[in-house]
């Protein structure tokens, strides 16, 4: 099993606009990705943020390989999508997370 964890940041000024994106399209993108066995999307919470909004898409791959592939090709082309529509105003971290033990 391998993991990625996509946090996306959007400012406050286009909250309203990310939500119907993440509710119409990333959730439409994310159906269709053949490699994906199994995903998480959510809305973060924390009170760190004060200045916009975080969201969080978790992936879990078969293995290394197949999520390195979708860090090739499927994320770059989320990703333009993504700087295409918002601009600077959505940021998105990748974050690889290699379990040390799991029971899933």
């Amino acid at each position: 099993m391998s993991v990625l964890s996509i946090t996306f940041h959007c400012t406050k000024d286009n909250i309203g606009e990310w939500e119907n994106y993440v509710d119409d399209t990333l959730v439409l993108m994310t159906e269709n990705l053949l490699d994906v066995d199994k995903y998480i999307l959510s809305e973060v919470h924390s009170d760190f943020i004060e200045d916009g909004k975080n969201y969080n898409l978790l992936l879990i791959f078969d293995n290394e390989e197949k999520r390195s592939e979708f860090m090739e090709s499927e994320l770059v082309n989320i990703s333009e999508r993504i700087e295409n529509k918002f601009g600077q105003e959505v940021m998105i971290f990748n974050t690889f997370l290699n379990p040390k033990k799991k029971k899933i």
